[in-house]
């Protein structure tokens, strides 16, 4: 008899690799140690199926089962409506840092639906709930920082709502790749940012951390740290 997707589950966990996870995802208890690739083809496999059927019945009592989810809908191939759709119906579920990212990673779709998308995700951006705007965030970072869109996204990032941890580190990350990708931009909004002192400085730390980045840009960098109060 064909196991079940939670069997498949947990006949991959792996007791070390669930420690491992566990620690890195402090605010979740629900972890069992299967590790990401495993998850990716399981995901693939749902993806060629009844997929439909999979994400209405789908059970989320683990993280793994979540992410699971998540990554279905970036493998499936459907129209732009009926994917949003699936989308609007999973972030409620997100509670983590790592379901957002993988997330918002695998909604390749949006490059070829770069409008549409960005409409899409302005109200998580200006949401009160921490991972709501933390999606909004990662995928500003995964599909907008370019040209046509940079001045848009260093200013959505300007107003967001930042008192909650993983949303203050997604915007110091969003905006240390805008200055990776386009220096001069970024560096003349870094001059005039209204960001909390905690946000901007992790952004210039994650800036001088980047093997992108070199030398004597760091040395600006730690110049421009704003001092605690």
């Amino acid at each position: 008899m064909e196991k079940t997707i939670r069997e498949q589950i947990l006949s991959s966990v792996d007791t070390d690799f669930q420690k491992f996870t566990a620690a890195l995802l402090p605010t979740i208890d629900n972890v069992l140690g299967v590790r990401l690739p495993v998850l990716r083809k399981l995901a693939q496999d749902i993806a060629k199926g009844d997929w439909r059927f999979y994400l209405e019945t789908a059970e989320s009592d683990y993280f793994e089962e979540v992410m699971l989810q998540g990554m279905v809908i970036g493998y499936v191939k459907m129209d732009i409506d009926e994917a949003l759709s699936y989308v609007t119906k999973f972030v409620p579920k997100i509670d983590n840092w790592s379901v957002c990212d993988s997330f918002c990673a695998g909604l390749k779709f949006t490059k070829n639906h770069k409008e549409r998308v960005w409409e899409f995700i302005q109200p998580y951006l200006f949401s009160k709930k921490e991972y709501e705007i933390r999606f909004g965030v990662v995928m500003l970072l995964n599909f907008y920082i370019e040209e046509p869109y940079i001045n848009q996204v260093l200013e959505l990032l300007d107003q967001t709502h930042r008192e909650d941890y993983y949303v203050q580190m997604a915007v110091a990350w969003a905006i240390s790749i805008c200055y990776i990708k386009l220096p001069e931009i970024t560096m003349h909004y870094l001059q005039n940012s209204t960001l909390d002192d905690f946000t901007f400085n992790k952004a210039l730390q994650k800036i001088i951390e980047s093997y992108r980045v070199d030398q004597a840009t760091k040395t600006i960098m730690r110049s421009m740290k704003r001092k605690r109060k």
